[in-house]
């Protein structure tokens, strides 16, 4: 058994190929985690991440898991919660998507928006009842700074990560007290190596992600920023006038 502030011996990763998501379980490995389980459409590069895990010392199995297809998530997460206690669930899958092709192509808007929020809807909300159920454990949510103010260059990403960090702190109020708890990260532009380009100013690594996450969870955080003066800028940015945010090179 755990509380929040501890890193977990047991992790669910939603989102098994997700850069972040794995800088974060290496991290994590090293500390105190021995069990992960890695979910995802089943890939090459989904058992190559479990692959290496093993070979950092720990348990690493794969789970075929499908963000679009919301009516499996209770069946196959509640599988791997009846194998054993999960201490920590780590939702990271989400689309960035092509924001001008996206816009000419409403299809594949509704496939960023049903992938970052409706299926992380579903996907938390299963998981948040296997944490209570079991009495303890954390559920991470990798939301987005853009999802702190739409911005031309990224409005239909950004408005769907915003209502994933809405729905991520309502349900973190609903399981307080019960001994699951929810922290909510929400880093600035991560460089990846399928991403590029993004304002310099917010930028960051999966590395440091996964610093930011195990000093949340050691502190029992509800919010981590990354990088943390990212907070402070984002809150001058959300009260800027319209006429002028929109003149700004971001």
């Amino acid at each position: 058994m755990m509380d929040a502030p501890r890193l977990p011996r047991s992790l669910l990763v939603l989102g098994g190929t997700s850069e972040i998501a794995l800088a974060v379980a290496r991290r994590l490995i090293v500390r105190r985690t021995r069990t992960v389980w890695l979910a995802g459409r089943p890939s090459p590069s989904l058992e190559g991440a479990a692959a290496h895990l093993r070979t950092l010392g720990a348990d690493a199995r794969t789970v075929a898991f499908d963000a679009l297809d919301p009516q499996s998530h209770e069946t196959v997460l509640g599988k791997v919660f009846a194998e054993g206690a999960v201490d920590m669930v780590l939702l990271a899958f989400g689309l960035l998507g092509d924001q001008a092709y996206d816009e000419r192509e409403p299809l594949s808007a509704v496939r960023v928006a049903q992938t970052n929020y409706t299926g992380a809807v579903s996907a938390g909300l299963v998981s948040a009842q296997g944490l209570q159920n079991q009495g303890h454990g954390s559920l991470v949510v990798l939301s987005s700074a853009a999802g702190e103010r739409a911005r031309r260059a990224d409005f239909i990403f950004g408005s769907s990560k915003a209502g994933l960090d809405v729905f991520a702190q309502g349900l973190g109020d609903a399981l307080h007290g019960t001994g699951a708890h929810v922290m909510v990260v929400r880093p600035g532009f991560v460089r990846t190596s399928r991403t590029s380009g993004g304002p310099a100013a917010f930028t960051t690594t999966p590395e440091e992600v996964a610093t930011a996450v195990e000093l949340g969870l050691r502190r029992g955080s509800e919010t981590v920023w990354v990088p943390g003066t990212l907070r402070l800028t984002m809150a001058a940015l959300r009260h800027l006038p319209r006429a002028v945010f929109r003149r700004l090179p971001l």
